[in-house]
């Protein structure tokens, strides 16, 4: 197995003309091939040693997504050290926690973030500079910008002796080397994940046993890409493959990167998108709201050809079956017509979505597969690199986790350990080279999760005999009522919220008593529209009454 160094320096080999990231500065997007960003890469590396890191060290990222994340990433590994990627949603004691805890003694972030970091160095005593992407009016002795810490690279490998120094240290690199550190973001008792190199080339090759990524794709960063999934999946993947990464248009604010997707994505045009449920939502409601400002006609029109593609592709597998397979040229008509203008929000280029982070609705699922661009949902957690099973284009399940990817193993085990047959319900095990390397400085936590090489997920599912995986929610989080009986509330939460279209979340509790209770969040979109046919407003005490009846009467369907 070999080193995320070894991996990217085959892909310049190979793809070097290639471009490798898209950023938008100015007024259009500007690409980096794979050549460009290696020498940035060894630049910034070589500026890294200068600086006195050594191997082992660790290095933080504290950023927003862009090309910056990317080259500083790789620098981090092309010097030896190891990179610590910190959430953007964290606050000051969640930052000084896992700096402290990391013991990194180098944070690289942009102006957007500087007042934070500034304050970071005052109170983490390892943390000694700040390493910025952007350019700054001034900088304090223990700042420096980006392509400073490069110009020192440069200067640094004109000595013989240093240039051979950094040439031997990566060309030793292993894969048994430690390449991350990822905090779990829970705020009672944060872990770090330690993923090494072997990890990551690992869940890569198995991604692509699942998942197809040419070196003519493009994808554009959603999610944060301190995310596993993202930097596995969205990053990693793609590189291995010649493809391209953007990111979208920064601004001077975080928010100002969802202003600007809209742009981002009809100048990118992207073939693959990661997406999780809450951005899948967004985009099929933006999509449903554009409909509804054509008029009725032309929505009853798109409604009908929904429910005409609906029958024909069932559940993803067994799509086109039975006397639906004389939908087809109609569905294709559809696609070619009626849904290429829904297509068109993303770019019109858009080939699938890969869904992970959480479990995704089946409707929502069922919508993009009709409209041309499925979502496939994946499964995976960070101990596990990123994915473990996945939808593919060739085997879909719409409502699973897809199958395992290759070169894995699984079981689905009951409390006491012992392996449970197909369709049974138990905690998920896998065994493999994607597994993490254990817990950060938490010897007892890592035996607890890592038995016999068995990596203990925490999470429940149960294997259908075909091979596809159900994921049903967390075992930690099981409902537990006053008798003893326990139920997963993911399963419940899900029902609610993809059966009824008046509720969208659901979240419910449970503390070992006879009853249980929940908190719903209406559907205001739809229930404003069965208001509106009732000639009645949602102000008016009527308007109150009878909404409070309609989600009554939706919640007692479910009863039994």
């Amino acid at each position: 197995m070999k080193s995320i160094i070894q991996f990217f320096e085959e892909s310049v080999t190979h793809y070097g003309n290639n471009i490798l990231l898209w950023e938008r500065s100015y007024d259009k997007y500007e690409g980096t091939t794979y050549k460009e960003v290696r020498a940035q890469v060894s630049e910034f590396a070589a500026g890294l040693m200068s600086l006195g890191i050594n191997k082992g060290d660790k290095i933080a990222i504290f950023s927003e997504e862009r090309n910056g994340w990317v080259t500083g990433n790789l620098g981090i590994l092309y010097a030896g050290a190891i990179c610590v990627p910190l959430s953007l949603k964290l606050n000051s004691d969640e930052l000084k926690y896992r700096i402290d805890h990391s013991e990194a003694s180098i944070i690289l972030t942009s102006s957007i973030y500087a007042d934070t970091t500034k304050k970071l160095v005052s109170e983490c005593p390892s943390l000694k500079t700040i390493i910025y992407f952007d350019i700054l009016e001034r900088y304090s002795d223990n700042e420096l910008h980006f392509n400073e810490v490069r110009r020192l690279g440069l200067k640094w490998l004109h000595d013989a002796d240093n240039n051979q120094k950094a040439k031997t240290l990566q060309d030793n690199l292993r894969a048994e080397d430690f390449a991350s550190i990822l905090y779990t973001n829970t705020s009672s008792h944060p872990r770090g994940i330690v993923l090494t190199h072997g990890n990551y080339i690992t869940n890569v090759y198995q991604i692509y046993s699942r998942i197809d990524i040419s070196q003519f794709h493009k994808t554009l960063i959603l999610l944060p890409i301190d995310r596993s999934i993202t930097h596995t999946c969205g990053v990693y993947a793609f590189i291995g493959k010649g493809a391209s990464i953007a990111f979208i248009k920064k601004g001077k604010t975080p928010l100002d990167g969802l202003r600007h997707l809209p742009l981002s994505l009809k100048e990118i045009k992207p073939n693959v998108l990661i997406s999780v449920p809450i951005f899948a939502k967004y985009f099929k409601n933006v999509i449903e709201q554009h409909v509804n400002e054509m008029g009725k006609i032309p929505e009853f029109i798109f409604r009908h050809a929904l429910n005409i593609s609906y029958m024909y592709y069932k559940d993803g597998w067994n799509k086109g079956t039975g006397w639906q397979r004389i939908l087809k040229p109609i569905v294709l008509f559809f696609k070619q017509t009626l849904f290429k203008k829904a297509r068109a929000y993303f770019g019109g280029e858009l080939d699938f979505f890969i869904g992970g982070g959480a479990l995704l609705d089946a409707d929502v699922q069922k919508f993009f597969y009709a409209i041309g661009i499925p979502m496939y949902q994946s499964y995976g957690l960070s101990e596990a690199t990123s994915i473990i099973s996945a939808n593919s284009q060739s085997k879909c399940h719409i409502g699973s986790s897809g199958t395992l990817v290759n070169n894995l193993s699984l079981k689905i085990c009951d409390e006491k350990g012992e392996e449970l047959p197909f369709g049974v319900v138990g905690e998920i095990l896998i065994k493999g080279g994607n597994v993490m390397y254990g817990y950060w400085k938490d010897e007892d936590a890592t035996k607890k999760v890592l038995q016999d090489g068995w990596l203990h997920t925490g999470d429940m599912g149960y294997l259908t005999i075909d091979g596809f995986l159900n994921v049903q929610g967390r075992y930690t989080s099981l409902l537990i009522a006053d008798d003893g009986e326990k139920f997963s509330p993911e399963v419940i939460e899900e029902t609610f919220c993809t059966q009824s279209k008046y509720i969208d979340q659901c979240i419910m509790y449970n503390n070992q008593r006879s009853y249980t209770v929940g908190i719903i969040v209406p559907n205001q979109h739809n229930l404003k529209i069965y208001l509106d046919e009732k000639n009645l407003t949602a102000d008016s005490e009527e308007g109150k009454n009878t909404v409070l009846k309609l989600i009554e009467k939706e919640i007692d369907e479910y009863k039994t």
